[in-house]
């Protein structure tokens, strides 16, 4: 499962229930905006995303407007408007308990320095599922021979590794909540003189496939990209109300689901399951010329079946085929084919 949020922006708005006043933390924009926190919980298998849950958070402190006096408080939709007013970290164990009593299953939860605070992690752990995210060099604190460490302050207590191209260091910790973890070091791409830190509470794992598994991260990135520029999230729908924003935009992630599954039919192979990949292992490759030769023998029981008109014109045209290939082609071709 993946879980990360998106801007959900309504700037010109004014009388929207439940708007507030946002910040984007995104790299590229970093700005404040009118709307709302769309905080996703998606599923991905690293081929295909599907969105499983969706919240769109408004804000008690930075709070525009309320929840309108209308509403019934004895409805679902009341209760999904106090969510609204709660934080990411206190609503993603509901949403990843409600994926899992739907019956989604998953190994680890992946999710950006936003998300990983000691408490979260925790929790999820104590669900039965493993975290795998990036941390942040914060005020969170990590046991190591006794002693509570910051995460720069780990960095050089972990050993540097040898031939992993990318890859620092890497050290087996524990989080001051008792959770055990492994914390790998990694350079940082973009500024090549600093690292990037990124956890895991399966300590099993190696450094190469705790970096490969939490790259399967971006996919709800993509997903976030392709619903507002392709699938109009946010701009083909305008609606006070905040039961008509989330009525919008759970038919635009059930197009994207439709999407994706299409998808998953045409082109991915993987639908086929264990028999495609069994099935390969199971038959050998044909020598071009045993290939070669079965097809003549094809081509000819087709003639028999044919009138003498047919297999002349036929045989006509695969006799100046033949004449146009190499000759060291035409040694592998049965002998009567060429005579005839």
């Amino acid at each position: 499962m993946i879980v990360d949020d998106s801007s959900y922006d309504r700037n010109r708005s004014k009388s929207v229930e439940l708007l507030a006043r946002c910040f984007d933390h995104a790299s590229q924009k970093m700005r404040f905006y009118k709307g709302f926190r769309m905080l996703t919980l998606g599923w991905s298998d690293g081929a295909t995303f599907i969105p499983v849950d969706f919240s769109l958070l408004s804000s008690k402190k930075s709070q525009i407007n309320g929840i309108s006096s209308k509403v019934d408080k004895r409805s679902s939709g009341y209760k999904r408007r106090v969510e609204a007013l709660q934080t990411a970290p206190e609503q993603i164990p509901g949403m990843v308990e409600r994926a899992m009593n739907a019956g989604i299953d998953a190994s680890y939860v992946l999710m950006d320095s936003w998300f990983t605070y000691q408490p979260l992690v925790k929790e999820i752990k104590e669900q039965g599922l493993d975290v795998i995210g990036m941390v942040k060099n914060l005020k969170q604190r990590y046991l190591v021979n006794g002693q509570r460490v910051s995460l720069k302050e780990l960095y050089r207590f972990a050993k540097p590794t040898d031939g992993k191209k990318g890859i620092l260091r890497s050290i087996h910790t524990t989080q001051a909540n008792g959770v055990p973890i492994k914390v790998v070091f990694v350079r940082n791409r973009n500024k090549k003189s600093e690292w990037l830190a990124i956890l895991s509470t399966d300590c099993t794992l190696s450094d190469q496939e705790i970096i490969r598994i939490y790259g399967m991260r971006w996919d709800i990135e993509v997903f976030f990209k392709t619903t507002k520029s392709l699938l109009k999230l946010q701009k083909e729908f305008q609606s006070r109300s905040y039961d008509g924003l989330i009525s919008h935009t759970t038919i635009v992630f059930t197009r994207y689901i439709v999407l994706s599954w299409q998808n998953r039919c045409s082109t991915d192979e993987r639908t086929l399951g264990g028999m495609f990949y069994e099935l390969c292992d199971e038959v050998s490759d044909l020598d071009w010329a045993v290939a070669l030769q079965q097809l003549i023998e094809l081509l000819e029981d087709a003639l028999k079946m044919s009138n003498k008109k047919v297999q002349k014109l036929i045989k006509s045209q695969v006799q100046q085929w033949i004449a146009g290939l190499p000759s060291y082609i035409r040694a592998y071709l049965p002998i009567s084919v060429c005579e005839s």
